[in-house]
């Protein structure tokens, strides 16, 4: 007898089973999703609009690439979807009445968040212009860059010094969070194809410039490899090279020379090169283990491999072959130079932890924990309070309706849980980092 088929597209699933992470991996090693954002998304103008696109497709593939935002936008629209859509990072890019560019870095949804000033900038367009042989994107953005950070950690730093020990850290740890960690033993060469620099500067000493405060170049690359001691001529006629070359040059035309020799020892022959070309223009060469499809071995052949009866051809063949490639880097864009000006605890709305300009002694610490302390608790009694009236207007519409009596639908529930916004006394308006700060720590220095 036949088997009754069983129908499966009309069972109904767990709401929580689209949730939950697959094969068994936790929340903490799920991949890293970032939201790019334009604070006042008519206001910025078309160059920092532009720095946003560019710094979405740098930021490819774990980002919203078609994120549109308008201008009734708020930061808590964003906050209140990230959770849904896994997104574990905010980078917002915003523009101020004097013309400066700011961009924010925090991590959601509890923060800390990271204030810079975009000291300049040059969009993709730009790099490409200037470059001899600009690289189009095509295949490299579909996996993340490789990060590569330097002078991110100070030997001779404490907590005592102008940028402690711990706000080095603390951004060392948040950028490293950008992007998915690599195991070098399983991830392959090849899904390596962008890396993106950052640099943070130094004084011509060596140390940590103090006077010039926390900067940080960025650069984003794309990585070429080649092999090395081949000419390009026979470089041509590699299938694996042509999938990464252009299309239209194609193979070259060998029709009009009379020997496949003619164009691989005559450098002037077919007049597709010249001298100059045999000689290797690379940066940098290193050794990797080229990939070869090795033979399905049957029973037989493995209980003689186990007991150590292996021919030489095949002891030859379980040889990794080691080939050299060089490694050559061409800018994408766009470039970046970054000044930190402040961190946040909370999400663009916590406690100042460090600012450049601003200083404070212990006793003015102390007492703005306090009032920040203080204020903390009103806002929670505050919360309290509110749920308590809510819960008692639910109670007496129950009664009115088991009575029997009119209802007033009133949508109760919008009522603010969240309490008013408040800034403390190191908040500052960071596009005028310039007179007006200088001017405020000069008075405070002077009582």
């Amino acid at each position: 007898m036949a088997k009754r088929r069983t129908k499966k597209r009309t069972q109904v699933q767990g709401k929580n089973d689209s949730a939950k992470p697959k094969n068994g991996a936790s929340a903490t090693s799920q991949t890293p999703k970032s939201m790019v954002i334009r604070i006042g998304a008519g206001e910025v103008g078309s160059s920092v609009s532009q720095l946003v696109k560019d710094f979405r497709l740098m930021m490819e593939p774990d980002t919203a690439i078609r994120l549109r935002e308008r201008r009734a936008n708020k930061l808590k629209d964003y906050t209140a979807m990230a959770g849904p859509l896994g997104v574990t990072h905010l980078i917002m890019f915003s523009r101020s009445s004097t013309g400066n560019t700011n961009m924010r870095l925090a991590l959601t949804p509890r923060g800390p968040t990271l204030h810079f000033k975009v000291e300049n900038y040059s969009l993709c367009k730009d790099v490409a212009k200037a470059l001899k042989h600009p690289r189009g994107g095509g295949q490299t953005h579909r996996t993340p860059p490789l990060l590569v950070m330097n002078n991110f950690n100070t030997p001779d730093a404490d907590e005592n010094s102008r940028i402690p020990k711990r706000l080095e850290s603390l951004s060392t740890t948040i950028f490293q969070s950008l992007f998915p960690p690599i195991n070098p033993q399983a991830t392959p060469l090849t899904s390596i194809r962008r890396v993106m620099m950052l640099n943070r500067e130094k004084s011509s000493s060596g140390a940590s410039s103090d006077e010039d405060g926390y900067v940080i170049n960025l650069r984003h690359y794309a990585i070429a490899t080649r092999k090395t001691g081949v000419s390009k001529r026979i470089r041509r006629l590699d299938p694996t090279e042509q999938r990464n070359t252009d299309r239209k040059k194609g193979l070259p035309n060998l029709g009009k020379l009379e020997d496949v020799a003619d164009y691989l020892l005559d450098p002037t022959g077919g007049g597709y090169t010249s001298a100059s070309e045999t000689e290797l223009d690379t940066d940098a060469e290193v050794e990797i283990t080229e990939n070869t499809t090795r033979k399905v071995l049957n029973r037989r052949e493995m209980q003689r491999m186990k007991s150590g009866e292996k021919t030489a051809e095949k002891q030859a063949a379980s040889k990794p072959n080691v080939e050299k490639r060089a490694v050559k880097l061409v800018e994408l864009g766009p470039r970046m130079k970054l000044r930190l000006m402040k961190v946040e605890e909370g999400l663009c709305g916590g406690r100042v932890m460090w600012h450049d300009f601003i200083s404070k002694s212990e006793k003015d610490i102390k007492k703005m924990d306090d009032e920040w302390n203080r204020r903390k608790r009103e806002k929670e009694e505050r919360k309290k309070q509110q749920k308590a009236n809510i819960e008692k207007k639910k109670e007496e519409k129950a009664k009115a309706k088991a009575n029997g009596q009119a209802v007033d639908n009133e949508d109760d529930e919008d009522v603010s849980m969240d309490g008013d916004d408040y800034d403390d006394e190191w908040e500052s308006d960071d596009s005028d980092q310039d007179a007006e700060v200088e001017g405020e720590e000069d008075e405070s220095m002077e009582e």
